[in-house]
């Protein structure tokens, strides 16, 4: 047995990456004893650790789990299952494990928003969280979106606005939001998860001890299973009474609050139709958090959209590029091509990186409807090309400006070049972001 183990209390913090770090650099600053777990023998964060905590034992590749299952509680990176082993013994043995969200919880003293789904959640996210600025309230917003939870706390804080992934919800007993949203479910990270089932519980988790929820009238995986006692609202679909919807009048559809005209789809600066729902959807959960509608109409006129997702990058040659690197799922590449179907000419879609085990049938009909043609990438093109052989004209590339240069090719005057490619990026580059960077770099390059 170690000698680390002794009767004073110790924390286990378990990943070393953003969230990790972030952990760690909180219970330093709260004078709690930890201890480092990494399942890499070189974490890319080895020399910093030596440097921010050059006095805490780090255990990188092989654990002593016996250290583990000695600790009072183990805080999980979300990147991290809970069925690893080393995890799943320490549970057997009584050690609590949680995540950073759940440490976040039991600090803050400011209403949460919390809001999760397969698609838009960092767009709602941070829609929600201009609303709130606007209306001159002291706002945090973070979480699986840009900052951490715990770097997020703050005394004077009025409100968090979290954007919350499945593997952060995984960790959660008791979130407590004051308004809590699944904005959508389709398949996702089945790579990690035993089917749909497990994956749409880990999101379920969101509305642990909420006190508003919000849900999506047309997907009924965001409804939970709570006592009527819990206030409930809901957004999409035609105008409903109390509820936010879309609604024509005078030949023009409106975003509506029940059966009033708010602001019309067409002063939107946000792509798509799958934005129009965002849109409902920020309206929704700001309205329930006590945000004034003409605060929040004012944001949704000047909102231009996040970065990697659905971004206008360049028209050239009468053709028109989109970036949606962030189009990580099949969920997420449906709603983008069908956001943008005709709106100008025909698509041409850059598909593929890792499949993450998903099915990719889905796709076949909007494509096979919208699509001129495709370009794959990636370790997992064959896949998709399984799917398009004789239905969607496709090609492979060996490179992003490869892809995009055989985009132009394939694309007509009025067309689409759309960037959305239903897979993670881990192949071929370090994140989305890096992929979506590469698309824009090689799209200027045509200029």
């Amino acid at each position: 047995m170690s000698n680390l183990i002794a009767s004073s209390r110790m924390t286990a913090v378990v990943g070393t990456g953003v969230s990790g770090l972030s952990t760690a650099r909180f219970l330093r600053d709260k004078n709690v004893p930890f201890v480092l777990f990494d399942t890499r023998e070189n974490p890319p964060a080895q020399a910093l650790i030596a440097r921010e905590f050059p006095g805490v034992h780090c255990q990188f590749g092989v654990w002593d789990e016996e250290l583990l299952q000695s600790a009072d509680e183990i805080i999980l990176s979300p990147g991290l299952p809970l069925s690893m082993p080393a995890i799943v013994a320490a549970r057997e043995s009584g050690v609590s494990v949680i995540g950073d969200v759940e440490l976040f919880v039991r600090h803050a003293k400011a209403p949460i928003v919390a809001i999760t789904g397969s698609n838009g959640k960092s767009t709602v996210t941070t829609l929600v969280g201009e609303m709130a600025k606007a209306a001159g309230m002291k706002v945090a917003v973070g979480g699986n979106l840009g900052t951490p939870v715990l770097d997020l706390l703050a005394e004077d804080m009025q409100l968090y606005v979290l954007e919350l992934s499945s593997f952060q919800l995984e960790t959660v007993t008791k979130l407590g939001a004051e308004v809590a949203c699944i904005l959508n479910v389709s398949a996702d990270h089945l790579d990690r998860y035993a089917g749909m089932p497990a994956y749409h519980a880990a999101k379920q988790r969101v509305y642990y001890g909420a006190r508003h929820v919000v849900v999506n009238r047309n997907d009924p995986l965001t409804r939970p299973p709570l006592a009527d006692a819990v206030g409930r609202s809901s957004f999409a679909g035609d105008a409903e009474f109390k509820n936010m919807g879309l609604r024509e009048q005078a030949g023009e559809s409106w975003l509506c609050d029940g059966l009033t005209p708010l602001i019309k789809a067409s002063d939107l600066k946000l792509p798509g139709r799958h934005n129009i729902d965002n849109a409902l959807a920020a309206l929704a959960i700001g309205k329930a958090a006590g945000i004034p509608i003409e605060v929040m109409l004012a944001v949704l006129v000047s909102f231009r959209g996040l970065a990697h997702r659905c971004e206008w990058v360049a028209d050239i040659a009468d053709v028109s590029y989109y970036n949606d690197s962030k189009g990580t799922n099949v969920g997420a590449t449906l709603a983008a091509i069908n956001g943008l179907a005709n709106t100008h000419g025909k698509l041409v879609v850059i598909l593929g990186g890792e499949a993450k085990d998903q099915v990719f049938t889905a796709l076949l009909p909007a494509l096979k409807s919208q699509a001129r043609g495709c370009v794959l990438i990636g370790k997992d093109a064959e896949l998709i090309a399984a799917l398009l052989e004789g239905e969607v004209n496709y090609q492979y590339a060996n490179s992003m400006v490869d892809a995009v240069a055989k985009a132009k090719l394939q694309a007509e005057r009025g067309d689409t070049v759309l960037l959305s490619p239903a897979c993670a990026s881990f192949d071929m580059f370090d994140h989305y972001q890096a992929r979506g960077d590469a698309f824009c770099q090689a799209v200027r390059g045509l200029q």
